[in-house]
């Protein structure tokens, strides 16, 4: 089961990179082994995802521009890029929560203009990288908080058809669970994936999700200056 939860994450966090880069005019390509870009990917994003595990690794990076710069999202954590100059850059857990009730949370509000993803993004530290090409898409909901005076605290993307795969998440005060709440009260009872790692797995845990297996992300790092 939990293989099957893994080869699904992987799957919906391909189908949200790939929405992403096609917003900066990037297309990607699927077949069974992985998702790949032909050039590089916006910034935080990878340029190839696993699909499933046992991938060839040299098949893989010739599918991508592998300078340096380039990024491998290994699903399956068992690849050894290392011989091809790429170091690991951060472990991760693939995590679930399944269609259950959600614990009280106050609802985000879903954004759905241009200005509202500008501000978004502004307040996620993403900046550019959040095109308004994204609100057109109907298997992305840009979901934000705001508190009083109308300024955003925190939000996240949920997105894909099922299962839902949660990203993005960021919060500006020191109560990243509330977001997680927030999520979960505004689509509730849905089957959700995503991953985390170091302190911010915590909260996920905590509002209900399950860590089901390893993920790992791989850097060809820059040449040194000479």
């Amino acid at each position: 089961m939990d293989r099957d939860v893994r080869t699904a994450a992987a799957r919906n966090n391909a189908e949200w990179c790939d929405v992403v880069c096609g917003t900066h005019g990037v297309a990607g390509r699927f077949d069974d082994d992985a998702w790949s870009a032909p050039r590089r990917s916006p910034t935080w994003y990878p340029d190839a995802v696993t699909l499933r595990p046992g991938v060839d690794a040299d098949a893989l990076l010739a599918r991508i521009d592998a300078g340096p710069g380039a990024s491998v999202k290994d699903s399956f954590a068992d690849l050894d890029l290392s011989g091809y100059g790429f170091r690991v850059l951060f472990d991760a857990q693939w995590i679930h929560r399944p269609p259950t009730d959600p614990p009280a949370g106050p609802l985000l509000t879903r954004v759905t203009t241009p200005q509202g993803l500008a501000a978004w993004a502004t307040a996620h530290g993403g900046g550019d990288l959040f095109r308004p090409a994204l609100l057109a898409d109907d298997r992305v909901r840009v979901l934000a908080r705001y508190d009083g005076r109308g300024e955003i605290t925190g939000g996240a993307v949920v997105s894909g058809d099922g299962p839902y795969g949660v990203s993005n998440l960021f919060s500006r005060t020191d109560k990243p669970g509330e977001i997680w709440h927030g999520v979960l009260a505004t689509v509730p009872r849905l089957p959700l994936v995503g991953y985390e790692s170091g302190p911010d797995l915590t909260p996920a845990l905590e509002a209900g999700f399950t860590a089901v297996a390893p993920l790992r992300v791989w850097l060809r790092a820059n040449p040194p200056p000479r």
